[in-house]
């Protein structure tokens, strides 16, 4: 079967079209192995903070209580949850041959992560302004470093998803795209999780202690 030319109705897609061809299922174990080395490197960066968490700069006024802002955590973290729950919509009308609905949940998940990458960049210069920098302690690197990675994973995925829909917008829906829209949300699910982590162990903890 072409998979790019056949012309698919409702009643004739497939159930589950992301896993519909031997491509399809080949991509989806060299796309897990890829999870598993990203959740190794994930499990380092936390240990490495979690070790550094106490190395603070000599004379630095703040501590992590008065440093992180919950209330602007908070909001980042409704965006990147929020914009999860739109790729679940996405996902839904992909399995249900509705293109138009797919592509617009999925330009909604665009625009939610633009909009908490773009609070993550105002939390960096807002730290950077108070003298914490990247080089200002062995914490510092470590925290930045985490949560920098967590930060270009999300514009690697907001490049990704940029990038399919856009070349896809004529195309419309067929099984060699439909693997790749599933395969962005399994990854953009992936680091919603890692933030989920990120939120309970750099700030929940470092506000509480």
């Amino acid at each position: 079967m072409d998979v790019l030319n056949h012309k698919f109705t409702p009643e004739t897609w497939p159930e589950h079209p992301e896993r519909a061809t031997l491509e399809a299922k080949n991509k989806f174990v060299g796309f897990w192995l890829f999870l598993g080395g990203e959740t190794i490197l994930f499990a380092t960066l936390f240990a490495t903070y979690l070790a550094l968490r106490n190395s603070g700069p000599d004379g630095f006024e703040h501590t992590t209580q008065s440093l992180y802002d919950l209330k602007l955590v908070l909001v980042m973290t409704l965006l990147l949850l929020t914009s999860s729950l739109t790729s679940v919509y996405a996902v839904y009308h992909m399995r249900n041959f509705n293109f138009k609905k797919m592509q617009i949940w999925m330009s909604i998940t665009a625009l939610l992560g633009t909009g908490f990458l773009m609070v993550e960049v105002y939390e960096f210069v807002h730290y950077v302004g108070l003298g914490f920098t990247f080089g200002s302690s062995a914490f510092a690197s470590a925290f930045f470093t985490l949560v920098g990675t967590h930060g270009l994973h999300v514009a690697v995925g907001l490049v990704w998803i940029t990038l399919l829909i856009w070349r896809n917008a004529k195309r419309g829906l067929n099984l060699y795209n439909a693997t790749k829209y599933y395969t962005f949300s399994l990854y953009w699910h992936f680091i919603d999780v890692v933030w989920v982590f990120i939120f309970t162990v750099v700030y929940l903890m470092g506000v509480i202690g």
